[in-house]
This record gives structure tokens, C-alpha cells and sequence, in this order.
């Protein structure tokens, strides 16, 4: 009778050992997400008020928003920079 008991006991402890590492993997996964929507955020939050400010007139095309979502702030201040310079947007 112990046998028959370890022998289920064992796949239930599988999928609970396996169970909590998918949850601290997604937990890891999800707490980067949001650092990284937070940076996005703040990032188009710069170029937009640089460009009101500054009156920059910056496009707001789809490779300024792509710069700003990967880089956030450094890529807002990148786009600003290349502006200023007039080497592209």
C-alpha cells in the first residue's frame, strides 16, 4: 500500500515543482514588462514635451515611436540629439 501511495504522490510533486517554476519564470517575465512599458511611457513623454517646449517638430513616424518603445529616455534623447544636429527626423 506505501508503493501505491509514493508512486501517485511522485507526478503530483512533478506538476507542483514544475507549477511553481513556470510562476516565478512569468513573474520575472512580467516584472521586466513593466519595467520596460514604464521606460516607453516616460521616453514618449520626453519626446513629446521636448517637441512642444523646444517647438522641435519632430514626425512622429514610426521609426522615432520604434526608437522610443526599445530605448525609452536614451532613445527619446537620441532622437532629440539627431534632430538638433540635423542628421535625420
Amino acid at each position: 500500500m506505501l508503493n501505491l501511495v509514493t508512486m501517485t504522490a511522485i507526478p503530483e510533486l512533478l506538476v507542483l515543482v514544475l507549477a511553481i517554476f513556470a510562476a516565478v519564470i512569468l513573474y520575472k517575465i512580467l516584472k521586466t514588462v513593466k519595467k520596460m512599458l514604464i521606460n516607453t511611457i516616460i521616453g514618449l513623454v520626453v519626446l513629446v514635451l521636448a517637441n512642444v517646449v523646444l517647438e522641435l517638430e519632430i514626425d512622429y513616424d514610426w521609426v522615432v515611436i520604434l526608437i522610443c518603445a526599445v530605448a525609452g529616455t536614451v532613445g527619446a534623447i537620441f532622437v532629440i540629439a539627431l534632430h538638433c544636429l540635423g542628421i535625420a527626423f
